[in-house]
């Protein structure tokens, strides 16, 4: 059998690409176009479907679109052909060691390293676990983002979704909207801990209007400000440091980092956000630790777990702490 190409995959595509047709509902009369295909079709994102439209890949009641800011009205058709991008095409499958938890013909649960960038980007067009998964099985080049359905920072480590297949890419995606999706970090920063044993964080997040590298906590009415909500668990604390659990409810770009800093408790090793590189961490101190869902086709129930990193181990014994990750919430709280 002759060895498997990327171009194998994109060629297939191009000659049969996927058509997607539906019917604007009452509720969405008056969208913008862009919206309503992201909201229709959430595996993929709002950016995506804007450079369709450029493309000419869209048709709105039987005429082609090219405007994202076109409105659409209750009751027209709307077809949609989903092409694989050129910024896409360009991905190319590397072969890397991925630390595998789970597997089956659905799923992928992956025990991302820190220092693994998961999706290419400006900087990072090589080398991301997106590139690692295209080596990893060929079906991945049909799949958006490679089956890749949430993200974490480069700099985490710790257990990460991937769909093999469509179908529970769409699963997943719905799966995480409602909330279904239970993930549990472990963090340790800087200072005494001064709360309870177990408080709620409610704190909206958006982009930094200061510095657009950086999310921050915004008020409510905010423009781009999105509802942000982190339980936070005291495990252990000591004068200067403190080790603490954390279980996303929702899950916005750097919530975990900002909701701890804004609690005066970065993240050790998070110098974008006000932490210092002390005891052995040259990143953030934050490991996406266990990890409760149904499964995407079957519904069976999953639970996972991954052991700390070396460098998180040993940080938090040299700040004079306790593990006690016993004390962390079992999937039975989830």
């Amino acid at each position: 059998m002759p060895a498997w190409s990327p171009t194998d995959e994109i060629d297939e595509l191009e000659q049969a690409p996927e058509r997607r047709c539906f019917v604007v509902d009452a509720h969405e009369h008056g969208l913008r176009i862009d919206k309503l295909l992201a909201l229709r079709c959430p595996e993929f994102s709002r950016g995506y479907f804007q450079h369709l439209l450029q493309e000419g890949a869209v048709q709105l009641a039987g005429r082609v679109l090219s405007k994202a800011a076109a409105k659409v009205r209750a009751g027209e058709p709307v077809e949609v052909e989903l092409r694989p991008t050129a910024q896409a095409m360009a991905f190319l499958p590397e072969a890397m060691a991925l630390q595998v938890v789970y597997e089956d013909e659905h799923l992928l649960v992956i025990d991302k390293p820190a220092g693994l960038v998961v999706h290419p980007a400006a900087g990072n067009w090589t080398g991301t676990l997106l590139n690692g998964l295209l080596a990893y099985h060929a079906a991945a080049a049909r799949l958006p983002r490679a089956g890749i359905v949430h993200r974490l920072d480069k700099d985490t480590s710790g257990l990460l979704l991937v769909g093999k297949t469509l179908p529970a890419c769409e699963a997943l995606v719905r799966l995480i909207a409602q909330r279904s999706v239970h993930r549990i970090y472990v963090a340790l920063a800087h200072g005494a801990w001064r709360g309870g044993d177990e408080i709620e964080v409610e704190r909206w997040v958006g982009r930094d209007p200061r510095n657009r590298l950086r999310m921050a906590v915004l008020a409510p009415n905010s423009g781009g400000a999105k509802e942000a909500r982190t339980t936070i668990r005291r495990l252990d604390a000591g004068d200067d440091y403190c080790w603490v659990g954390c279980k996303l409810h929702t899950g916005r770009t750097h919530q975990i980092r900002v909701h701890m800093t804004s609690l005066n408790h970065a993240l050790v090793g998070d110098v974008t956000y006000g932490g210092r590189l002390l005891l052995g961490m040259q990143r953030q101190a934050l490991h996406a630790h266990r990890l409760a869902l149904p499964h995407p086709i079957t519904g069976q129930a999953l639970h996972f777990e991954c052991a700390l990193p070396a460098d998180l181990a040993q940080a938090v014994e040299n700040a004079g702490l306790h593990y006690n990750l016993d004390h962390l919430w079992q999937v039975s709280d989830t």
